[in-house]
């Protein structure tokens, strides 16, 4: 039986290294420990809210929610599918389209409409979407925080590709990507990987295993790996606020 949370105090806003300020977080809005989860579905609790205090602490904590409708549902699976960026692997037809430059690839310019098109673009085999008006408005406060963010595909100033997701220490995790014009989530997912990459980023977290991050080289590991590798990265500071491209990634290709 998944425990159900308590409504804590919000924590104080104050100045603190990295490691103190994750754990004041972790402990004001505390998660059960990740490694009890349940070993067939990887989940950890029920219910909670999507404040941002609460998903800083999950993300924190190395848990994400993913649920159809109420109440929320807090995950952590064991295996893990993270991307090592040395492992970052690029077809063909891919880097052709790079170096073509079919789009105009942009970071933290329109966090809303990416999210909102993860939530209604359809998916092979998925009926609806898990990204709810609730979830939208949530990860929305910590895009304005400054903690989330989306990289973005354009054609000639159409959004035809994008994807959201999370920054916490010098580890990203990956949300919910779209595309409706072909390659444009994949020429996004690149030039964000390898901006990372530049930042000295530790990992893209995909979560789950797909035949999609496998093909860019994301590989599996333990829950218990996972947790020791985010726990590391906790120490570093968050790259926090707008992020820019500070590079022309297509060029490399």
């Amino acid at each position: 039986m998944c425990p159900q949370f308590p409504d804590p105090p919000k924590p104080p806003r104050t100045q603190a290294s990295p490691r103190a300020l994750w754990d004041h977080i972790k402990a004001a809005y505390p998660f059960p420990d990740p490694r009890g989860a349940d070993p067939a579905t990887g989940l950890v609790a029920i219910e909670g809210d999507l404040a941002p205090e609460r998903l800083l602490s999950a993300y924190a904590h190395g848990i994400f929610p993913w649920y159809n409708q109420a109440p929320i549902l807090w995950f952590s699976p064991d295996p893990r599918m993270l991307l090592r960026f040395e492992d970052l692997r690029i077809n063909r037809t891919l880097r052709k389209n790079l170096r073509r430059r079919r789009f105009d690839v942009r970071l933290d310019t329109s966090f809303s409409q990416v999210i909102r098109a993860c939530a209604q673009v359809p998916r092979p085999g998925q009926e609806g979407t898990w990204i709810s008006d609730e979830v939208i408005a949530g990860y929305e406060a910590l895009h304005e925080l400054g903690f989330a963010h989306s990289v973005e595909a354009f054609r000639e100033d159409r959004l035809v590709g994008g994807m959201y997701g999370v920054s916490i220490g010098a580890a990203f995790f990956g949300e919910s990507m779209f595309a409706s014009e072909s390659e444009a989530s994949k020429v996004a997912f690149v030039h964000l990987a390898r901006q990372l990459e530049a930042w000295q980023f530790d990992f893209l977290d995909c979560q789950v295993h797909t035949e999609h991050t496998e093909r860019f080289g994301a590989r599996e590991c333990s829950r218990d790996e996972f947790l020791a590798i985010l726990d590391a990265t906790l120490e570093r500071e968050t790259r926090r606020g707008q992020w820019h491209f500070e590079r022309d990634f297509a060029e490399f290709g």
